[in-house]
C-alpha cells in the first residue's frame, strides 16, 4: 500500500466510508482499522448494494483482496 493511501485511510479512521467490492457489492460503515494488505474492520456496516433493501451487518472484517475502491468521507 502506498504512503498516500495509508495517509488517507488514517485520516478516515472512525469516519464513515463507502467500500466497493469485487462482485458488485457495496458496503458502508465506520472505518475502525486497516492493515498493509488493506484488510478493513468496519463498525455499523451496511450492505448498500441494493438501495431499496439496505441490510445492517454490524462489525465486519473485509479482506483486502476483495476491495476495489474505498471512498473516504467528504472533507
Amino acid at each position: 500500500m502506498t504512503e498516500a493511501a495509508t495517509k488517507i485511510l488514517n485520516e478516515s479512521l472512525s469516519k464513515q466510508v463507502l467500500v466497493r467490492l469485487k462482485g458488485g457489492k457495496s458496503l458502508r460503515g465506520k472505518l475502525q482499522s486497516f492493515d498493509q494488505h488493506m484488510n478493513l474492520v468496519l463498525e455499523d456496516a451496511e450492505d448498500v448494494s441494493n438501495t431499496e433493501n439496505i441490510q445492517k451487518l454490524g462489525v465486519i472484517i473485509v479482506r483486502g483482496d476483495n476491495v476495489i475502491i474505498i471512498s473516504p468521507p467528504a472533507r
